[in-house]
């Protein structure tokens, strides 16, 4: 890969993915020209401190005119307003794309904004930490972690090979997927975790008969990896539960299906049931492990602050 081979790369958009893309084709040369979009002065200032991007601007369509890939870096309830507020910058030839966790929204909001001659390329890489804003991206955030691009049929094939370049020399491993598929397959992997990680974490807090001193005090492993999970960005996850609301609940009917067989297992004292599958759940984090998602070591590799 050439040096600055995808040109000038127009961030919409510069808090945790943002900045982190901007770091990662810093590291790899991937661009001549890196340019950053936020509507906020103080992040504008902060990406201006750090210095991650080449320009940085207050207007979405100054942000993306003459670029050659521009990634939509919002939360999901964003992308079509934001799309058409770049449609007029895009020049003819450029990619177009977006980090959204919900697919199907995005080709239905945004896609119709899309100027013929720009290959319109919606994308979600499978990367993040809880925390939001400028200063939390980093160079590394997306190295062996997998991205999923969802193009709309009859999309230029040449601008998907280029797109699955440009997230690989970021560091992802790239696949591609039906957007319907890819909704359903984050609902059970990203989008209940997340709910019912904030659900848990709720409970804890509204129970009258545990202080909040005592569920701080005394929390455990399982309870604190709910509590980093539930600290993600509200207004992102807001946006995804009501953009990928039939997946999410058709797998919350299966999910309440599975707990009630669990909880007749614990009333009735079925020993076997309960450790067939915990030795199965057991298993699937044993894969995650091996495919290189995640870490064996103590407390999965965290540092003990985060």
């Amino acid at each position: 890969m050439s040096e600055g081979e995808f040109g000038r790369i127009a961030l919409i958009g510069i808090g945790l993915i943002g900045s982190s893309i901007a770091h990662a084709a810093r590291r790899a040369k991937l661009a001549t020209h890196i340019a950053g979009y936020s509507r906020s002065a103080e992040s504008r200032a902060a990406a201006e401190r750090l210095g991650f991007c080449d320009s940085i601007h207050a207007d979405m369509a100054s942000c993306a005119k003459d670029a050659d890939i521009v990634v939509l870096c919002l939360p999901v309830g964003m992308l079509g307003p934001a799309t058409e507020a770049v449609a007029p910058a895009l020049k003819p030839g450029a990619i177009l794309t977006d980090v959204g966790s919900v697919k199907m929204a995005v080709i239905r909001d945004a896609g119709p904004h899309v100027p013929d001659g720009v290959h319109f390329i919606p994308g979600h890489p499978i990367a993040g930490t809880e925390n939001s804003g400028p200063e939390s991206g980093f160079a590394t955030l997306y190295d062996n972690r997998w991205c999923i691009l969802t193009p709309p049929p009859g999309t230029d094939e040449a601008a998907i090979a280029r797109l699955t370049a440009f997230w690989t020399g970021l560091g992802s491993k790239v696949e591609v997927m039906d957007p319907k598929h890819h909704d359903l397959v984050l609902g059970i992997t990203s989008h209940v975790p997340h709910l019912i990680a904030y659900n848990i974490v709720g409970t804890a807090a509204d129970l009258e008969n545990v202080t909040q001193s005592e569920v701080i005090k005394f929390s455990a492993g399982g309870f604190r990896d709910f509590t980093r999970i539930a600290a993600s960005d509200p207004t992102m996850w807001r946006d995804v539960f009501l953009n990928n609301r039939e997946a999410v609940l058709e797998i919350l009917q299966r999910f309440n299906e599975d707990l009630t067989a669990l909880q007749r297992a614990i009333r009735w004292g079925d020993g076997d049931a309960l450790f067939n599958l915990f030795t199965r759940t057991r298993a699937i984090r044993r894969s995650i492990i091996e495919a290189g998602q995640e870490s064996a070591e103590p407390n999965f590799g965290r540092d003990h602050k985060a």
